[in-house]
């Protein structure tokens, strides 16, 4: 079966098409919830509401290869996660009129483990992690950040920098840096 089928079959409410696509998506997007929601629990929760959402309204969906299908379940997981954390009342970003300190774009020195960085993502506060997380992975800018979040693009900017700044010290911790 290739996804285009799946995702007719889905329309049709096909089980089989539905196991398809989760089978073929449920891991990379639980990751992603795992970005923004530390217990492991929470964030499978939330993945499977995010695919109980997407079957739900597939067919407002245009299939236009692999990649619209990556960005529309992204964007539902995402918007599931910043619900979750809004009601669990964790997504508490402190309004600055202005960023502290430039943001750095340079990259330390030397290899690091993904496993090890994602430890250190996810040890971040959660409005630091939610911002980065947006901004840097997901590729949102500060204005649709500061939308998403109800907060300023000065206050999106400002948690960016923040996460960049611990996210730098605990590099700078790790030994043989």
């Amino acid at each position: 079966m290739n996804t285009q089928k799946a995702i007719e079959g889905c329309r049709n409410k096909d089980r089989i098409s539905q196991k398809y696509l989760f089978d073929r998506w449920s891991e990379p997007m639980l990751m992603l919830c795992t970005r923004y929601v530390r217990h492991l629990p929470d964030a499978e929760e939330l993945m499977l509401n995010g695919f109980f959402n997407f079957f739900k309204a597939i067919d407002r969906f245009q299939y236009a290869g692999d990649d619209s299908l990556r960005a529309w379940l992204k964007k539902i997981m995402v918007n599931e996660c910043l619900m979750f954390l809004r009601r669990k009342g964790e997504l508490k970003i402190v309004e600055e009129k202005y960023a502290a300190g430039t943001i750095a774009e340079d990259t330390p020195e030397g290899k690091i483990a993904a496993a090890e960085l994602y430890k250190m993502i996810v040890a971040l506060p959660t409005g630091y992690r939610t911002v980065f997380n947006l901004y840097v992975v997901e590729g949102f800018t500060h204005k649709e950040i500061g939308q998403m979040l109800g907060i300023s693009e000065g206050a999106s900017k400002s948690q960016l920098s923040k996460a960049r700044e611990s996210l730098k010290k605990s590099l700078s911790v790790i030994p043989g840096k």
